[in-house]
């Protein structure tokens, strides 16, 4: 984009974009989704040149790129001078847009990545059924049982950890509980010591009034001065 367009023609290049992004990522979840049109028939004519993989990734790079784009105009609108509350909610609504956009994007790749992962591991275990039959079925069931027993692992790891949490903040409370019954104790004990911080306490604020009314008194000469 040249650096003279303006404020106008950034917000109709980034509304341009917007569509177009909306417009793919409705084709791109289809796609994510593994949702396709059925054939008319069945000849070698209509055997696609790419595979759904690969027409996924290429539509990913496109929308990527997309959504750089209106990253970009969004970023130069914003460099643009502010003239208005209108002008500042525009911006924050094609920002909004952006947002919105992107996490449709980052979805739509997640599904398709736990959806291949899915077909992957189905895809794997066919294989293996077909092929060694017991010895590979018994090679998954002790990799399934590894996983459990990593993901136990990381559970009770995370289930000591609260526990431990936990017993420090009782300790802590407990400390705090004994703290505050020696001090109840010392003033219990001791009250000489609470009777001289109310003194001080009183001389303190006894000096703050006096010195409050010299303050005042001195201000009322000052003003009699000036105005005579």
């Amino acid at each position: 984009m040249a650096a003279a367009l303006s404020y106008e023609d950034l917000r109709k290049h980034a509304r341009y974009l917007e569509n177009e992004i909306d417009l793919k990522l409705v084709a791109f979840s289809k796609l994510g989704a593994g949702i396709k049109s059925p054939p008319a028939h069945s000849s070698s004519d209509a055997v696609p040149l790419l595979s759904g993989e690969d027409t996924f990734e290429a539509m990913s790079l496109e929308i990527e790129e997309l959504l750089n784009k209106l990253t970009q105009v969004n970023d130069r609108m914003g460099e643009q001078p502010v003239s208005g509350a209108a002008m500042l909610h525009t911006l924050q609504r094609h920002r909004d847009i952006l947002a919105d956009l992107s996490r449709d994007f980052r979805k739509t790749t997640s599904q398709h990545e736990i959806r291949r992962e899915r077909e992957d591991l189905l895809r794997g275990s066919s294989d293996t059924f077909r092929g060694d039959g017991v010895n590979n079925r018994r090679d998954m069931y002790l990799k399934e049982n590894q996983h459990l027993h990593s993901s136990e692992r990381l559970v009770n790891e995370q289930i000591s950890i609260a526990m431990e949490t936990r017993e420090h903040l009782t300790n802590q409370r407990q400390t705090f509980k004994r703290l505050q019954t020696r001090f109840n104790d010392l003033s219990n004990r001791y009250p000489v010591i609470n009777s001289l911080i109310q003194r001080i306490n009183i001389k303190k604020r006894r000096d703050s009034i006096i010195l409050g009314l010299v303050v005042s008194g001195c201000t009322v000469l000052m003003l009699l001065y000036a105005f005579h």
